[in-house]
């Protein structure tokens, strides 16, 4: 006789230490049978019960490569997808809560990239697979790492960015890079090609905005995309930072603006940041341009050196939708799991998880 799963409402009531608890006992009753991922972005009461944490695809290859039958990726909706792609048949990819998404990567959805494409090549004179190489950040659906794939494109991360534009520039003259415009410039202006040479790609639009002249002189036709977080972070802020403490230092994201990340001493991925922090002389001072659950853990983790760690927003903004991952959610997928009921399964079709692994391969080839 089956086993009804437990309701989602039987926990929602519960609070933080009653959740905590029994997270911790339905840890120690499912083993190595599960794992469970935290994103940098989590909230604490969330990151403290991970197995790993990292970003999402370093968190996807760990799991990947691990025992456990179940995968519990307290993330967004993307990363569990990707998890999938990468994972063993025989394992399972959990969602906690499957409203996580990502604003950024709903900014591209496959109707309005395969639209681009044919308004592309329409401009190109028919010449858009002859040349242009898609490109799609990480922060997107599977089915666009599946496009990608099917259309010689590649996928990348923050980290990666730089490696994967070289070897795109190598297949064919121009890019098309989304969701994040803020990435895609970042990275192409630091490889020393001038903000002339690029064009930004308004999905609202007809043909982008764009005239056919714009789309052939450009090299890198860039998605109206962003991160609902990091365009949050302005110059200013920076400034007011560097009058107020003229020694300290500031390391941004490349989701921030073009603006900001010139002003910064530092830029890179969310790994790269604590990195750069953690590696740095004890009594510094940092202004820091990502998610607010992260900034503050890198402060509690690094005051006792004497570091302070600032966030760059004076108004108080976090992933909204990573924040949708709950410790009430998490023992109710975990308690269900000891049950023998899976909740929130992410299974990404097999023939564009093969369409996906292609692009995501050659990222992967492509890294160092």
């Amino acid at each position: 006789m089956a086993v009804e799963s437990v309701a989602i409402q039987n926990f929602m009531q519960l609070d933080d230490p009653q959740c905590e608890e029994r997270i911790r006992r339905a840890k120690a009753k499912l083993g190595e049978r599960v794992v469970v991922l935290g994103h940098h972005y989590q909230r604490e009461e969330v990151f403290r019960h991970a197995d790993f944490v990292g970003d999402s695809l370093k968190l996807s290859r760990l799991a990947a490569g691990s025992r456990a039958d179940y995968i519990v990726f307290c993330g967004v909706h993307f990363m569990a997808e990707v998890a999938d792609i990468l994972s063993g048949p025989q394992q399972v990819a959990i969602l906690p809560d499957l409203a996580a998404g990502c604003s950024m990567a709903d900014m591209a959805d496959q109707a309005r990239v395969e639209r681009a494409w044919r308004e592309l090549d329409e401009m190109l004179g028919g010449e858009v697979e002859q040349g242009v190489t898609p490109v799609t950040y990480i922060n997107s659906a599977a089915d666009l790492k599946a496009f990608c794939g099917r259309h010689g494109g590649i996928v990348c991360t923050s980290t990666n960015a730089r490696n994967v534009l070289d070897w795109a520039f190598g297949q064919r003259e121009k890019v098309l890079f989304f969701p994040d415009q803020h990435l895609g410039r970042n990275t192409a202006y630091a490889m020393g090609i001038p903000l002339e040479d690029m064009v930004v790609w308004d999905f609202d639009q007809p043909h982008g905005g764009l005239t056919p002249e714009q789309v052939r002189r450009a090299r890198m036709i860039l998605w109206k995309g962003f991160c609902s977080v990091h365009q949050m972070f302005r110059p200013e802020h920076v400034d007011a930072f560097r009058a107020k403490y003229p020694e300290g230092k500031v390391i941004s994201h490349p989701e921030s603006a073009f603006e900001v990340c010139q002003k910064s001493d530092y830029v890179g991925s969310t790994e790269y940041i604590i990195k750069t922090i953690a590696e740095s002389a004890p009594g510094t001072r940092w202004l820091v341009g990502t998610e607010l659950n992260l900034v503050n853990r890198l402060h509690q983790q690094f005051k006792d050196e004497g570091k302070s760690v600032h966030f760059m927003s004076p108004t108080v903004c976090m992933c909204s939708t990573m924040f949708r991952i709950s410790p009430q959610h998490l023992a109710w997928t975990l308690e269900n799991l000891v049950q023998g009921q899976v909740v929130n399964r992410i299974s990404v079709p097999a023939a564009e998880a093969e369409q996906a692994l292609r692009a995501l391969n050659r990222m992967l080839e492509v890294s160092p």
